[in-house]
């Protein structure tokens, strides 16, 4: 069957995508949620009683009377119960250490990034990846929540702070004032807006809930770690903000039964780097505080926080404020909260936890009855039962008390358990569906290598073989195999999978087309082989024209996307780069040798491609000898003059030169997971005590960056550049990464914000200068030096724009960046002669290389710039081969 080129692509695309949403349904599983959308007050349980019905069927009265949440964005657990926290967090510490307090860490899940961290802490949930894509644009959150529960109840909310809140919760506030988390160069304003109105707030009745979400910490740490000299007063201003909001609720305690509560945490931690959506240690644990004179008895009793998961805050707050537990809530009740209560009141909040985690698993589990959780659950139901049994008859011995604890010991451990399964759904994926729709996306794949020649031929068709192989008893044979492997799973399977829960009728057409498409590649592949047998030799002989070096890049590309197959060589990619330019630049230097060294002999080629290879060779040098025949009419510098004289050893000096260049930026950033905790050279560089020498080092690359790029720039771009770079360097001055000359400390620290619009200025200009040239050029069909000029004038706009942006130790990569490209331009691409393929594939192995040397500063700019900012793109010898074509 004839099928054209176009039609084939379609149908191939259709299916691949199929194919994909299969995967990715199994690859990003959906959270564990109740099929009901909120909890009501009416579904509450009623207390066990043996024999006959409680007269308890309401939630407990609230633990407290107000409370107040402090959420302290990027709040690192060892900021409060660490060394930073006891030096800058005086009164939260004291707190602490008199055991007037609760303190946890609280275990976050990634992605540790603010909006699905909301999420867990709001609904007892655990967000998936998926929530990363509506992070920026955070939409109403739909599922039962402690805010909207809280409203329902009549509660008054009071909200201040990151406006993510107000995004999720719109209309549920009765006060609000948000505030952007966009501007990360402002810490100190972000933080003022929330501040300012608490004097006013605190003084007054009129509310129930107080929210305050503090962005300045996190601002700090995108802009310089966690080991800035920033961040020190940044946690003594929230502990003075704590120690304010602390005093006022204290004083207006005036039932000891019915106190207020402080909740202090934080939405995700922050890496070394100062980043956070991983999931490294210091980016889940997350310190939880609650303060309330409820827990002034515990004085003098001070521990080691307790781990928990931060999913567990969801639950407390709302039997804390007397709501119903969230439906979806994965969360344990805290017991140190309630722990002051009376036995009856213990048991009646660890049974209503317990009965919505039972319910949750069985929406969520098909054998759930045979959950150790459930189970032990249900020996304590009924021992609770016993136990108000007795109770009720007033019984009133230790046998009583004894009993209590007993039953109190297994709802907390049935609680657990109950947890860990619920929470064991969420992270575990989906590998029958994943399997699925791998197999159809890689037999689409091969199908379409396999017609990539036929497609591309004259005739743009290919000959498809459909009939012989679906009515081959092989097709028949592979459906019934297919169809007794779904029966199989589907039976055996315990957790809900979504192939599973799909019609029959539509699983088995998907199997059916896997199974045709099997055969179908396999026929086609057959046929391929059968045509091809008798032209081994010519295929051979056209395989030997590839060189070594294309034979390197093409496995070194390959094995790189096979390797994406492992985690561990995910985690780890950056090795793999560094191995491969390693291995380039070794074969570059065997070929720079041969060509100096060894007289090369030419392999056995037919008449036709002699003549094609000849005529692209003179085409080339007469790219290089007009390129030389313009340096000639210039006038040589001195080191112009030493470069042209000694060009054969500079040469083959130039694969070594990269190799050390690329070795001394190795240490600067430690990156990757295993390693990424590890001290680094820009950790060095970083700390406050060796800021002299990160500005000499800023200092020495500015310039650098100006010798290196000022070279074919106009004059006017030439000052402009150098004004910038004076700009980056006053930018990072004035907001305490480095020094003035004259400057002996950072005192006088601001946002920098004029310094950086300054050097945006110079910026958009050396880009107009370039487009305007590049334009006139064009226009008025000028030589080839005026439209090279055009274009290095963009360049160098947009390596004044990197250098603002990149982290001030990181500006020694961008100086290593700009060297190497030099060295690869004029030592190994011009004298080797290689074609814009080869040099497509060197360019993405070196962008790569060099996205890892600063990778640990996740705010640098991404990968894509490093294309942008390759020279070779522009370089002289390609401009001069496209303005020809044109």
């Amino acid at each position: 069957m004839k099928v054209g080129a176009s039609v084939l692509a379609c149908c191939c695309l259709l299916i691949q995508v199929l194919g994909l949403a299969l995967f990715l349904r199994g690859f990003f599983p959906l959270p564990v949620r109740s099929q009901a959308r909120k909890s009501s007050i009416s579904e509450i349980p009623a207390e066990p009683w043996a024999g006959k019905t409680s007269n308890w069927t309401q939630l407990p009265h609230p633990l407290f009377k107000k409370v107040v949440i402090v959420l302290i964005d990027a709040l690192r657990q060892d900021f409060v119960f660490g060394v930073k926290g006891k030096e800058h967090m005086r009164y939260v510490t004291q707190l602490i250490e008199k055991g007037s307090t609760l303190s946890y860490i609280a275990m976050a899940t990634a992605p540790t990034v603010t909006m699905p961290r909301i999420k867990a802490l709001m609904t007892g949930t655990i967000p998936g990846f998926i929530d990363i894509v509506v992070n920026l644009n955070s939409p109403e959150l739909l599922e039962d929540n402690v805010i909207w529960q809280a409203k329902q109840a009549g509660k008054r909310i009071v909200f201040y702070g990151d406006d993510t809140w107000i995004k999720l919760f719109p209309k549920h506030f009765v006060e609000s004032d948000g505030t952007t988390s966009f501007f990360v160069s402002d810490f100190t304003e972000v933080d003022d807006n929330v501040t300012r109105h608490l004097d006013d707030v605190l003084k007054r009745d009129d509310w129930d809930v107080l929210v305050l979400h503090y962005l300045g910490l996190d601002h700090i740490g995108h802009l310089t770690g966690p080991h800035s000299h920033l961040i020190g007063p940044k946690l003594y201003e929230m502990d003075f903000v704590l120690k304010k909001i602390h005093s006022a609720l204290s004083s207006k305690d005036e039932d000891p039964s019915f106190p207020s509560l402080i909740v202090v945490c934080g939405d995700h931690g922050m890496s070394e780097a100062g980043s956070h959506g991983g999931s490294s240690d210091e980016e889940v644990q997350t310190p939880l505080v609650l303060i309330s004179s409820a827990f002034q008895n515990k004085a003098g009793t001070f521990k080691e926080p307790e781990i928990i998961q931060q999913t567990d805050l969801a639950p407390t707050l709302a039997l804390g404020l007397g709501l119903p537990i969230s439906r979806s809530s994965l969360g344990m009740l805290l017991p140190a909260v309630v722990e002051h209560k009376t036995f009856r009141e213990q048991l009646r909040f660890f049974h209503l936890n317990g009965y919505q985690l039972c319910k949750l698993l069985k929406e969520n589990l098909r054998a759930y009855e045979k959950d150790d959780g459930v189970e032990q659950f249900k020996k304590a139901e009924k021992l609770h039962a016993n136990w108000i049994k007795l109770y009720l008859e007033g019984n009133t011995s230790e046998v009583l008390t004894n009993l209590g604890r007993k039953l109190i010991k297994q709802y907390l451990e049935a609680l657990q358990k109950l947890s860990a399964s619920l929470s064991k759904q969420v992270v575990e994926y989906d590998i029958y569906s994943m399997t699925v729709g791998a197999i159809i996306t890689l037999e689409m794949f091969f199908l379409l290598l396999i017609c990539v020649p036929s497609a591309l031929s004259s005739k743009a068709e290919f000959d498809l073989p459909l009939a012989s192989p679906i009515f081959s008893l092989f097709f028949y044979m592979t459906c019934l195999v297919l169809a007794a492997v779904h029966v199989i799973v589907c039976t055996s399977t315990e957790n809900m999978c979504f192939f599973c829960s799909i019609s029959w009728m539509m699983a088995m057409a998907i199997m059916v087309l896997i199974a045709a498409l099997l055969c179908v590649l396999l026929s086609v592949l057959g046929k391929i082989i059968l045509k091809h047998k008798s032209s081994n030799e010519k295929q051979s002989s056209s395989m030997s024209s590839w060189s070594e070096l294309d034979l390197l890049l093409l496995v070194g590309t390959l094995g790189h996307v096979l390797s994406m197959g492992a985690s561990s060589f995910i985690e780890e990619e950056h090795q793999t780069w560094y191995f491969l330019i390693n291995t380039l630049c070794l074969a570059l230097s065997q070929e720079m040798c041969r060509k100096y060294f060894l007289v090369r002999k030419r392999n056995k080629m037919n008449t036709s491609d002699l003549e094609y290879m000849e005529q692209t060779d003179v085409y080339i040098n007469e790219i290089y000898d007009a390129h030389k025949k313009e340096l000639k009419e210039e006038r040589l510098s001195i080191l112009e003059r030493f470069i042209k004289d000694n060009e054969k050893w500079i040469a083959l000096a130039s694969p070594g030169i990269i190799l050390i260049c690329c070795r001394l930026l190795r240490p600067l950033n430690q990156t990757g997971v295993q390693w990424m905790h590890r001290s680094d050279f820009g950790h060095w560089l970083t700390s406050s005590e060796h800021k002299p020498e990160l500005s000499f080092l800023v200092g020495t690359c500015l310039v650098m960056i100006f010798v290196l790029i000022q070279g074919k720039c106009s004059l006017v771009s030439k000052v402009a550049l150098m004004f910038g770079l004076l700009g980056v360097y006053c930018y990072r001055a004035t907001i305490g990464h480095v020094l003035y000359p004259w400057q002996q400390d950072t005192k006088d620290i601001t946002k920098g914000i004029t310094e950086a619009r300054f050097v945006y200025i110079f910026v958009l200009g050396i880009l107009i200068t370039g487009i305007k040239d590049l334009l006139k050029s064009h226009m008025m069909c000028a030589d080839y030096k005026a439209k090279s000029m055009g274009l290095w004038e963009v360049y160098s706009g947009l390596v004044l724009l990197a250098a603002l942006l990149f982290r001030p130790h990181n500006l020694v990569v961008l100086v290593f960046c700009l060297l190497i490209q030099i060295i690869l331009t004029m030592f190994i691409w011009k004298i080797l002669k290689y074609d814009a393929a080869q040099i497509t594939f060197m360019h993405y192995w070196f962008g790569q290389a060099f996205f890892f040397f600063q990778v640990s500063d996740p705010s640098d700019l991404p990968n894509l710039f490093w294309y942008f900012l390759q020279r070779d793109c522009y370089d002289k010898k390609y401009l001069h081969i496209i303005f020809q074509k044109k």
